[in-house]
């Protein structure tokens, strides 16, 4: 099964994300998109480290994610992307234009044949004003395409707002 869980900042989607892996009964595999290149962001790195259970799997990857997806999706694995906004940012912070249409378009075609259960946690950024500056609106943009991509083509897709998970699509959490 393929999920998105969206939620804003402090939702409660990570969590959630994490409670429908670990409940997967499957091999949890954790992919980190972020990169932790300020004191702030190694602080929620190792939030969420803590959070974790011991057994699962980590891969970092902030660039490549339909690679690492291709290579690491099994019958057995709960694969738990998180995020895919800090993906996109990446993407987008790069010197190559091209790259961020590439990587979607692998990302996009590479889900229909992945096996086990995979669980995809972004922002929801699209709710508030729209953004003053260039790159800010080019970045709302691509999350909320990127996500209304992803979305038909998951079987779930869950808003998550104060912790509770709004079910969008799919059976109910």
């Amino acid at each position: 099964m393929l999920q998105l869980i969206l939620g804003g900042a402090r939702s409660g989607k990570s969590r959630l994300a994490e409670q429908l892996a670990t409940h997967s009964n499957l091999d949890v595999i954790y992919i980190a998109t972020s990169q932790a290149l300020d004191g702030e962001m190694s602080q929620r790195v190792a939030i969420h480290r803590q959070r974790r259970p011991d057994s699962w799997g980590l891969i970092e990857e902030p660039l490549e994610l339909a690679r690492v997806l291709v290579e690491q999706a099994s019958a057995q694995r709960c694969l738990l992307v998180d995020c895919l906004t800090l993906w996109l940012t990446n993407l987008l912070m790069l010197e190559d234009p091209e790259r961020l249409a590439l990587e979607r378009e692998a990302l996009l075609s590479c889900l229909a044949g992945l096996p086990g259960e995979i669980i995809f946690v972004s922002n929801e950024t699209g709710m508030g004003v729209v953004p003053l500056g260039e790159l800010t609106r080019r970045y709302v943009d691509e999350a909320g395409w990127l996500h209304q991509a992803l979305a038909e083509r998951c079987q779930r897709v869950v808003l998550t707002v104060a912790g509770l998970p709004l079910t969008l699509k799919g059976p109910a959490i």
